[in-house]
């Protein structure tokens, strides 16, 4: 939640998003959408912010807003697009409306693992998304991981699919979301992040999805008590600069930027791996974790399957077909 305080703050902080003093160093803006404590901002403050001064010797200094501290991220997302703030990390998803090429790795039930989703955005996929993301105002800096999203609930178990009819859940702002959970009986409700919280306190929705990393981060356990591992989508954290910024920069403080988020996203992978494996744990001993039996999640992947042609015609056939061969291979 974004205290009350820091709203006035927010958009005198976004208009001077990309600021050049009577010095010679300039400063850079990049906000993000979550905690503090979320591996993405934990690297982009721990690496990105450092190895910019590093690369640049101090001639480009980042100020980093995380936990929404410049807005929610539809807010982000389109500040960097006009050119207010520099960058923003951000769930792919709240990209999807400008740029519906995204849609094709959001698909149900694809992606098994980490290493199939990262084959895909790291290769001929990511690279046909960065160049919509560039026709559209951006400057695609990569792809961190946000991980395998799964329900929590404050209605009871889902074991089953049966057990999600009605199910009112908040999904992200992406069509093929949206769909996937109308496919399997539920209720899905698109809403920004920053309304979550007192969402799920409130019980305007019954639930939400989400991966392990951000359920934790985002204490959604103090307002949900059940936890399911659907695994229904693997999920990306976009990186993207204000193209409008990107081309004010000198070209050796461009390099620097790619430079700095390439080690800074490396970093991050590793990291989200890491607290994953440790926050598990702990989510199993807050919240009452229900495993869904593979012949359950078969049975919503069947169900699910016929989304995959709508992503077809807003995303295009022959990039969702390249993903969908990708995520194949062994």
């Amino acid at each position: 939640m974004t205290p009350s305080f820091a709203r006035p703050l927010a958009a005198l902080a976004a208009a001077l998003a990309f600021v050049v003093p009577a010095a010679a160093q300039q400063k850079l803006q990049i906000a993000g959408n979550f905690a503090s404590e979320h591996p993405s901002s934990v690297a982009v403050d721990q690496v990105f912010r450092k190895e910019i001064a590093r690369l640049t010797n101090n001639q480009l200094q980042v100020d980093v807003f995380p936990a929404m501290q410049l807005g929610g991220a539809k807010e982000n997302v389109d500040a960097v697009r006009s050119g207010t703030l520099a960058l923003t990390w951000v769930g792919a998803a709240f990209l999807s409306r400008i740029a519906p090429e995204l849609e094709a790795v959001s698909l149900p039930f694809v992606f098994t693992n980490r290493e199939a989703a990262f084959r895909v955005i790291d290769g001929p996929v990511g690279a046909a998304i960065d160049r919509k993301l560039q026709d559209k105002g951006f400057v695609s800096l990569g792809w961190m991981e946000l991980g395998m999203r799964h329900i929590t609930n404050s209605r009871g178990p889902i074991r089953t699919m049966a057990d999600l009819k009605g199910l009112k859940l908040r999904l992200q702002p992406n069509e093929t979301h949206l769909a996937t959970f109308r496919a399997l009986g539920a209720n899905p409700v698109a809403m920004d992040v920053k309304e979550l919280y007192s969402a799920l306190e409130q019980k305007v929705v019954d639930a939400q999805e989400n991966p392990y990393t951000v359920i934790s981060a985002s204490r959604y356990g103090e307002v949900q008590k059940h936890i399911s591992n659907s695994g229904h989508f693997f999920d990306f954290i976009a990186v993207v600069a204000s193209k409008k910024a990107f081309e004010q920069l000198k070209p050796e403080h461009q390099k620097a930027v790619r430079e700095a988020m390439t080690a800074t996203i490396a970093h991050q992978r590793k990291l989200a791996a890491e607290t994953e494996a440790k926050v598990l744990p702990e989510l199993k001993a807050k919240m009452t974790y229900t495993e869904i039996a593979p012949a359950a999640l078969a049975e919503m992947r069947s169900a699910a399957a016929p989304v995959i042609e709508g992503v077809k015609k807003r995303a295009g056939a022959e990039l969702v077909d390249q993903v969908l061969a990708a995520a194949a291979k062994p």
